[in-house]
């Protein structure tokens, strides 16, 4: 198997990366590169730009919008917007609701839906998870009930990513109570303005408002936005979360963020000598960047069999990659910790008077200890790594 990739691979990076240079809002890049979170105008900015060049949604097919580009193509743009660094298509919109309606959709969802999703003239949040269903997302309650020509949603989703910001909720809901716990559940697309939806957001430990609580308090939805067939809504949901565990490597945002941990760590002082002299220090930083070696090796791997299957169904071995991608991510954070050291406790904007506890700390510290902790989560969301042991040993020991 050859993991090189070929002259045209090359070229095709090097496309991507001048674009990226000569697109990307310098104030956006900028903001990324201090370790901050995209605003939501800046996403939108920067993704109605890529639809715009038609590279918004490279997952999709031709026919909905997608580039036509091989595996190997989508995997070197998603390492560059990593690494420029640059945002991220939105996700709930381009890898998650969107391949799930092209794929078990109506053609009258497609032509509604799609085109929206990919300009991002309407932002998705996911309805999944619940207070009694998070990795054992079959448990859940949240009750849809057909009435007419309507379905009537009851029920709870919680941990609800950017809800705050969304035009639109995919929904998991029990359409058949008395069905097996992974069936009787449909996928139910529903507007964030309808009657009866609530938000309230949930603030994290390090004090942030990503996530969010939405209740469903009879809220009604046209029967037309089931998407697939009902009570199949599992197959939707194993769908999607196949797509999302695959992007979780993130293989480039790692690279970026040890890149940017070399020059804070030859630039601090530890006892008078840089950081990056600490013997214990360069063996971690090692240490994570041989991981990350072999995770892309691993990811490269996973896209030479994707372009090899013909059944549409999602990889198991993306598990593999959510489990290390998210260990690397988290093993950055700590190294990131230890350089800022006490520093890493300041908030605020550097730049906002009176908001520094220390005017002597360095603007890349500022936050960093809110990262580490908020990033505690990334073993858990999206099916935790204990959730997705179990599926390697069924998938590849059959056990």
């Amino acid at each position: 198997m050859d993991l090189n990739f070929s002259p045209e691979e090359l070229a095709f990076r090097q496309e991507v990366r001048d674009f990226i240079d000569a697109n990307l809002p310098p104030a956006t890049r900028q903001h990324l590169i201090e370790g901050k979170g995209p605003t939501k105008e800046m996403v939108v900015e920067w993704q109605r730009i890529l639809n715009k060049r038609g590279w918004a949604v490279p997952e999709w097919p031709v026919e909905w919008g997608g580039p036509g580009w091989s595996a190997a193509q989508r995997y070197i743009f998603r390492e560059e917007l990593q690494m420029a660094p640059a945002p991220s298509p939105l996700g709930f919109n381009v890898n998650m609701c969107g391949p799930v309606v092209i794929q078990f959709g109506t053609e009258e969802q497609k032509k509604r839906f799609l085109p929206r999703m990919a300009n991002l003239d309407d932002w998705w949040c996911q309805g999944f998870s619940e207070p009694g269903a998070g990795s054992d997302l079959a448990g859940l309650k949240t009750r849809a009930v057909r009435e007419g020509d309507e379905w009537v949603i009851n029920g709870q989703k919680t941990w609800t990513t950017l809800a705050q910001h969304a035009d639109w909720i995919f929904v998991l809901a029990r359409t058949n109570p008395t069905a097996k716990k992974q069936e009787g559940i449909s996928f139910i697309l529903c507007d964030m303005k309808t009657p009866g939806i609530t938000v309230r957001p949930i603030i994290t430990i390090e004090g942030g408002h990503e996530v969010n609580e939405v209740f469903f308090d009879n809220v009604r939805v046209p029967a037309e936005n089931l998407v697939g067939e009902e009570n199949k809504g599992w197959d939707c949901a194993k769908f999607l979360l196949g797509n999302e565990r695959f992007g979780q490597a993130r293989v480039g945002a790692s690279r970026e963020r040890i890149r940017r941990l070399k020059v804070i760590a030859a630039q601090t002082l530890d006892g008078g000598e840089p950081l990056m002299a600490d013997p214990e220090f360069r063996r971690q930083m090692t240490e994570i960047e041989v991981e990350l070696k072999a995770l892309e090796m691993t990811v490269m791997r996973v896209i030479a069999q994707d372009m090899k299957r013909r059944d549409g169904k999602p990889n198991p071995a993306t598990s593999v990659l959510k489990i290390k991608g998210t260990e690397i991510q988290q093993g950055v954070s700590e190294l990131l910790m230890k350089a800022a050291g006490p520093y890493a406790w300041v908030d605020g904007d550097p730049d906002a008077e009176g908001t520094n506890q220390w005017d002597v700390a360095p603007d890349w510290a500022y936050g960093l200890a809110g990262t580490y902790f908020n990033w505690r989560k990334q073993s858990i969301y999206g099916g935790s790594n204990e959730i997705q042991r179990n599926i390697m040993a069924k998938a590849f020991l059959g056990l």
